[in-house]
């Protein structure tokens, strides 16, 4: 049987709708806590030290497996909230499997 391997989401954005955004932030919190996630950097303060960096946040998030980080993005619960990131925002966000 495999083990589970650690997943990480990479959030990163440009916020163009403070107010917007932070009504999304106050309810992610909420959330997210109801679920297997790990919140590791909040960062509005990113320090480039290679290439270029256009955006205002970066987000990193971490969950024990694939199917932990699907139940909670693809909750109802989520994508409701998620409405007002997606439209205070423009960014992306990954998902990346650990080494282990």
């Amino acid at each position: 049987k495999e083990t589970p391997m650690t997943v990480f989401v990479l959030a990163r954005f440009k916020n163009h709708n403070r107010k917007q955004y932070e009504k999304y932030a106050t309810a992610f919190l909420h959330h997210f806590g109801q679920h297997k996630g790990t919140a590791l950097v909040s960062d509005e303060n990113v320090v480039v030290k290679e290439g270029t960096w256009d955006n205002t946040k970066a987000v990193l998030l971490s969950f024990p497996d694939e199917a932990a980080f699907e139940d909670w993005a693809l909750s109802d619960e989520y994508q409701e909230i998620a409405k007002d990131r997606r439209e205070a925002t423009d960014g992306s966000v990954i998902l990346l499997h650990g080494l282990q």
